[in-house]
């Protein structure tokens, strides 16, 4: 997500850290590179005009604070005008006095509208609410039984509308079903078109004068970059749309509908979407995307993936197993799945200071590869996974078998399992944050200097 952005910005933004006073020039020539990287980036050439001449005005005239560089308060001030660009604050769902908060969600054919209503409905779940999902679109194949079978997944009820239905008459119907079960919220997915239509935005039109929803969020595809801003800016003109949901932030994506449709429609970018599953939805915050832009890392979203992903209970459950040497390669395994639940490692590793896309061309992150350990360690018996010891070479062969994998590789699983053991227990009597952030860097799996050494290397005598 914006690794080509943040990779550009970055470059034009260092020459500028070391100034000891910034002038007009010196400034006019930074704003010129990141006035390219942020065109470069897909960015509506109306929003980068506006933003780089409060830049400017900003730089030239503001004072420098004492415990600042000159350098450092110019990228302070890049930051601050992102962040405003992208809307200042997060804005969350709308919360009614009386329930249910009613959401219908609009937008082209193939933004992700279905599978942004399950999102949002595992997203009120995880908040303790009751979601209910009316299936709209009547016109796309398949997109009713879509709805249905994610509300199966996610154990919530769904309308069971019939594409000889009329759209308004579901959802008239739909709310009357979801008051009876005593809904929290309930998400509309409507019909959508290949391009903006009279008869879609007269369908979209009559629905919103006859439920008044509290929100109408519209999808956008992120990959479509100044398309999608020009389609919400349709939407939002006949609809007043109330936000916005991007979708496939995961992919290559240059950002540029990010930092261009809050200042086009002045309409807040709500979530977005960085993966297929169900899980994979966040809340935006544009002070946080402003930061990892600029390679600042973003600690406050790592730290709710991690809350999401680990309880307080397994985590103290894993530090007494670590202290008292009984960590298992079952517990590793489950260690490693809780992790995969966070996102891609590369996502992840971003999000820590200083990993900007430079830094992060460079990582060797392989995702398969905590496949691989999963299919291990899944082909062992339970007796195995509890007792590493057990491992002879009949039994690595098996496991090499049942995997897929060879039986050099299973050597390499079980040599870094044991290290990796050894060094959390050292980890954790060490004091010193310094000392600890060192060792847990050692820890870190090189892959690639593993393969250069004996593949075949015999483990019962050691293990």
């Amino acid at each position: 997500m914006f690794e080509t952005l943040s990779d550009k910005l970055s470059g034009s933004l260092r020459k500028v850290r070391g100034r000891g006073r910034l002038t007009e020039d010196n400034v006019g020539q930074t704003l010129n590179e990141v006035k390219m990287a942020l065109l470069e980036a897909d960015v509506n050439f109306r929003v980068v005009k506006a933003f780089l001449r409060s830049v400017k005005a900003r730089a030239v005239g503001e004072e420098v604070q004492g415990s600042l560089t000159p350098g450092q308060q110019f990228i302070k001030i890049v930051n601050e005008e992102l962040t405003e660009m992208m809307g200042g604050a997060n804005s969350g769902l709308a919360e009614p006095e009386t329930a249910p908060l009613v959401t219908m969600l609009v937008g082209l054919q193939g933004s992700g509208k279905t599978s942004s209503v399950g999102k949002l409905a595992r997203l009120c779940q995880t908040e303790g609410k009751r979601p209910y999902l009316i299936p709209a679109d009547i016109y796309r194949p398949a997109a009713i039984r879509q709805l249905e079978v994610l509300a199966e997944t996610l154990g919530v009820s769904c309308y069971p509308s019939t594409t000889d239905q009329n759209p308004l008459d579901i959802v008239l119907n739909g709310l009357e079903a979801a008051k009876q079960e005593e809904a929290d919220a309930v998400f509309i997915d409507t019909a959508g078109r290949l391009h903006i239509d009279q008869e879609l935005m007269e369908e979209l039109s009559r629905i919103k004068e006859s439920i008044m929803p509290h929100e109408i969020i519209f999808v956008a595809d992120a990959m479509t970059g100044q398309e999608a801003v020009s389609v919400a800016k349709g939407f939002n003109d006949r609809l007043d749309i109330s936000g916005v949901m991007l979708t496939k932030m995961d992919g290559d994506a240059r950002g540029g509908a990010a930092l261009s449709i809050r200042a086009i429609t002045q309409k807040p970018i709500k979530f977005i979407a960085v993966g297929e599953k169900l899980e994979n939805l966040e809340a935006f915050h544009p002070e946080r995307i402003a930061s990892r832009i600029l390679g600042m890392g973003d600690m406050l979203s790592l730290i709710e993936k991690v809350e999401d992903s680990f309880s307080e209970r397994e985590a103290l459950q894993m530090q007494k197993k670590l202290k008292s040497n009984e960590f298992t390669l079952e517990d590793f395994r489950d260690q490693l799945r809780s992790m995969r639940k966070m996102g891609s490692m590369k996502d992840v590793i971003g999000m820590l200071p200083g990993m900007n896309a430079s830094a992060m061309k460079d990582a060797n992150v392989d995702e398969k590869k905590l496949v691989h350990i999963d299919a291990i360690i899944s082909s062992m018996t339970i007796k195995e996974r509890q007792n590493h010891k057990l491992m002879n070479g009949s039994r690595r062969m098996r496991i090499a078998k049942g995997s897929g994998t060879s039986v050099s590789e299973i050597n390499k699983l079980l040599k870094q399992f044991v290290q990796m053991r050894k060094m959390m227990q050292k980890l954790l009597k060490v004091s010193n944050p310094g000392k600890a952030m060192r060792m847990m860097q050692d820890m870190m799996p090189n892959w690639e200097d593993l393969k250069q050494r004996d593949l075949d290397w015999n483990l019962t005598n050691e293990i």
